[in-house]
């Protein structure tokens, strides 16, 4: 059948119709674990009765109005998020490149409030932080800014997980520096304990403000509501999106002491950010993972999934590593797998393969524990089968 719909992706041959819980039901009848989250959206995973109950209340009460006027759960959603965070105020838009886009504006104002004619940032080699022609310059990856030159030259780019890389950087252009603490389209990759520390030593040292990108391992994904809270650190913005609204579309853009104090009326803004039912998804989001306490959830899942899977690959030379933290899981072979998310969905099954030969794994917090093991007992199933021939 013909679509009108733009070829901007290679679409699986599947389309779902409702999902509940950790699992989704296509349109002829079959059930599928989605152990992605929609790309690490749906962290409690699918129709959860208090985010459906939250959005269909709102929706029949007030779902937009302008940001000309106060909206009143936005100003919750903002102290909220700035009082589990540490930080200090928050910009709302409508998806993760957007939240990072606001970022980079703001890094860019910084730059120039301190004279800076030609404002530089740090960024990492493999990293994803969106679409937009500003975020795709800041991105690490050739593949997805084919075609799209000249991109934005704002950006001086170092190995990840490296921070004698970034203390190398002696440009006086640059005002900040932009990192994933857990890179997610790069690979799963985890840095070492020490690198966010270190970036922040570099930072406070050299003026520098120190941008998180969490838009893929907030939200509790890690263990952590946000994962540079593993590491003792603060950063002086951080961005959110994906698993904020649990599907709704919602992006953050959080900033701390001099940053918090940069962007003013008529500086930035979004039609659609922080509306009445984006954010009061995100709060319901917010009370769901609080009450059911999902980031230990999270952390404790991890755990047993990442060892269940080095057990069972201990003996397989064509796995390279399994990594990860908390629900965020990767599983590196040692030669391109992307046939295996076909093969996966064969057997009902959504996982993903992100940089060619790394599994990726993202599976609802809500995950039970023998729907933790039917997805540990599969993706061993796949790999060895994948491998042996």
């Amino acid at each position: 059948m013909t679509s009108q719909v733009m070829p901007t992706y290679a679409r699986m041959p599947v389309t779902f119709e409702r999902g509940e819980g950790v699992w989704l039901w296509s349109t002829e009848g079959k059930r599928y674990l989605d152990a992605i989250s929609g790309i690490a959206v749906c962290n409690l995973g699918h129709a959860h009765p208090a985010v459906a109950k939250a959005i269909g209340d709102q929706a029949s009460k007030l779902v937009h109005t302008s940001n000309l006027y106060g909206i009143g759960l936005q100003e919750q959603l903002a102290a909220e998020l700035c009082s589990l965070s540490g930080l200090d105020n928050a910009f709302f838009c409508n998806s993760g490149a957007e939240a990072n886009e606001a970022a980079l504006k703001l890094a860019r104002k910084y730059g120039h409030g301190k004279g800076i004619g030609n404002p530089m940032v740090i960024v990492m080699e493999n990293s994803f932080h969106g679409r937009t022609l500003f975020t795709l310059s800041a991105t690490g990856n050739a593949k997805v800014q084919d075609g799209f030159e000249p991109l934005v030259d704002s950006f001086i780019r170092v190995p990840y997980a490296d921070a004698g890389a970034v203390a190398a950087i002696h440009d006086t252009r640059v005002c900040a520096i932009l990192v994933e603490p857990i890179q997610g389209e790069g690979g799963v990759r985890v840095p070492p304990e020490d690198y966010l520390a270190a970036l922040r030593t570099l930072c406070d040292q050299r003026g520098w403000l120190l941008m998180l990108d969490e838009v893929q391992c907030g939200m509790a994904r890690t263990g952590a509501l946000f994962g540079f809270q593993h590491t003792g650190i603060l950063p002086d913005v951080m961005t959110l999106a994906k698993a904020l609204g649990n599907g709704v579309p919602i992006g953050a853009c959080l900033a701390h002491g001099v940053a918090a104090e940069v962007l003013s009326a008529g500086k930035h803004g979004s039609t659609f950010g922080g509306n009445p039912l984006a954010c009061r998804a995100a709060l319901t989001v917010i009370q769901t993972i609080r009450q059911e306490n999902l980031s230990t959830r999270a952390r404790e899942l991890g755990t047993r999934l990442l060892d269940g899977f080095r057990a069972a690959f201990a003996g397989n030379p064509h796995v390279l590593e399994v990594r990860g933290q908390g629900l965020m899981i990767g599983i590196e072979l040692d030669a391109t797998c992307t046939e295996l998310t076909s093969r996966a969905l064969a057997e009902g099954l959504l996982i993903n393969v992100t940089a060619d030969r790394t599994i990726r794994l993202l599976p609802p917090l809500i995950l039970s524990d023998d729907e933790a093991q039917h997805l540990l007992d599969g993706v061993v199933r796949l790999v060895n089968d994948f491998t042996a021939h």
